[in-house]
């Protein structure tokens, strides 16, 4: 290919890394400015949850759906309505007078993120012809989505630091526009296959099984449990699900081929994402929320902390792209959750051991590791699909991260709060509320040492059991891939999908 189509092709990749980018920001960009709006805002422990699970929620449960729409009516105009949507609510969200409203925003903006993401994973499959360019290609836009959750907390900090609350939703307006006009200038025309059915039913089902699982996860970490609401939200997973498989089955053109999880390749990519995706969006929201509320860090302090994991994600993704026709996926999938379960270790012992560098080496560690996962991942799901199937490809993969994350943090989320209640030991004469949370002691201590050193180290024992809970989920992780890859031949990334059929 000649140079200015060369040229346009990459153009092509940084339109919708933009795009990418947004979407990765807005999960992690209130884990820093959290306690800031939860006390403006004078939310709920609950509405808190909330405020940072409506995002990945509704957009894990739409995801299926947006990318096999895009399939039909074109992956570049899914895009586009996708970032028009996206600009629309991080104006509402940006002014939202109470907390109900910005939750409400915030699942608007899962849905614009829903029809954005696929598609730009989907146009990176399409534009990119030529393997090794393309292995590079997926690269970069994995090691965008680490990158973008690992600048998330530091975006969040800088904004708090010299504006309102609001500025963490404003700030999505501007790159929106730029956004969208570059894809209109350098994405080129994508009719999609109208020929192929998209079935509404099948994307409602996905949604509704996904969400009952997650609320399950959530309420099963939470104290008291509510065991009539986890009875229902468990059966109704259970059965959306269940008819969502049969109906798959029955389907001449379904919204997800089961048979592509035969091949090894393909599986241990989507393992390994949600895997990565769990442990990143874990540790930094455990991590800047202990080093506020314990340890006094100012929100961009603790967003500067957590970026360490960036800094080993950066070299490994760029370098995993480019080395994976040489190496392979065992190497780069497997042996970067290994690496990852070790720096995690290491945060176990920095946290308990309270040394500070210690904590910060381990994050560049676990991001190395990390980052070698996340730039494959991409390739083992898209390039083991054919082209018309682009969209579903994506779809599968936005699922394997967002449920990663959103499982991260109502799982590790509830969990803090659980240990926190089951361990707090306060004082005589504490006020009500403190033995709820550390933000409720923080809250109604009024200057009381004794409380607070009390719900400090309630806290910390929360802090240390979710570090182990992800090393763990890491551990296993490694195992599963490793298992799924241990016959896997360099080279043959980008087969299969034809074979299984």
């Amino acid at each position: 290919m000649n140079q200015l189509t060369s040229r346009r092709r990459w153009g092509v990749l940084a339109t919708v890394a933009a795009g990418l980018l947004l979407i990765t920001l807005d999960n992690s960009i209130l884990y820093t400015a959290l306690p800031t709006l939860t006390a403006e805002l004078g939310a709920t422990g609950s509405q808190s949850l909330w405020i940072i699970n409506a995002y990945p929620v509704v957009m894990a449960g739409l995801l299926l759906g947006s990318g096999t729409l895009g399939d039909r009516i074109g992956h570049r105009r899914m895009f586009l309505a996708g970032l028009a949507i996206f600009g629309t609510a991080s104006l509402l969200a940006a002014f939202a007078p109470d907390p109900a409203v910005l939750i409400g925003a915030r699942a608007l903006l899962a849905v614009g993120a829903a029809a954005m993401m696929p598609a730009t994973l989907a146009l990176v499959r399409l534009t990119f012809s030529i393997e090794r360019e393309r292995n590079l290609a997926l690269a970069v836009w994995g090691s965008i989505a680490v990158v973008g959750s690992a600048l998330g907390p530091i975006v969040g900090g800088l904004l708090l630091t010299q504006f309102w609350w609001g500025s963490v939703f404003l700030v999505n307006v501007p790159v929106v526009v730029v956004a969208a006009i570059a894809t209109l200038a350098l994405t080129p025309a994508d009719s999609g296959d109208p020929t192929k059915h998209w079935d509404l039913l099948s994307s409602l089902l996905a949604m509704v099984g996904l969400v009952g699982a997650v609320l399950t996860i959530k309420e099963l970490a939470h104290l008291p449990q509510q065991w009539g609401l986890i009875a229902a939200s468990a059966a109704t997973a259970v059965v959306a699900l269940t008819l969502f498989v049969r109906r798959q089955r029955r389907l001449a053109d379904p919204l997800l081929e089961f048979s592509v999880f035969r091949n090894p390749a393909f599986s241990a990519g989507v393992a390994g994402a949600a895997t990565a995706m769990f442990a990143v969006a874990g540790a930094q929201l455990v991590i800047t929320q202990r080093f506020q509320l314990v340890e006094g860090f100012e929100p961009i302090e603790a967003g500067l902390l957590v970026a360490a994991v960036a800094l080993g994600t950066l070299p490994t993704a760029l370098l995993g792209g480019a080395l994976l026709h040489r190496v392979g996926l065992l190497v780069l999938v497997t042996g970067g959750l290994g690496l990852a379960t070790l720096g995690t270790i290491g945060l176990v012992l920095a946290a308990r051991a309270d040394l500070l560098p210690a904590l910060v080496v381990a994050l560049v560690v676990t991001g190395a590791g990390l980052g070698a996962t996340m730039s494959v991942a991409s390739a083992a799901i898209v390039g083991n699909v054919p082209a018309r199937r682009a969209g579903m490809a994506a779809s599968v993969e936005e699922v394997s991260y967002e449920f990663g994350s959103l499982t991260a943090v109502a799982l590790l989320g509830s969990l803090l709060t659980l240990v926190y209640s089951a361990t707090v030991r306060l004082p005589a004469g504490a006020p009500d509320g403190a033995g709820s949370s550390l933000a409720d002691a923080l809250a109604v201590a009024d200057g009381d040492a004794a409380v607070i050193d009390a719900a400090g180290r309630a806290f910390d024992s929360g802090y240390l059991v979710t570090l182990v809970v992800i090393a763990v989920v890491l551990a296993l992780g490694t195992a599963v891939t490793g298992r799924l890859l241990r016959r896997y031949t360099p080279g043959t990334e980008s087969q299969a999908f034809a074979d299984n059929h």
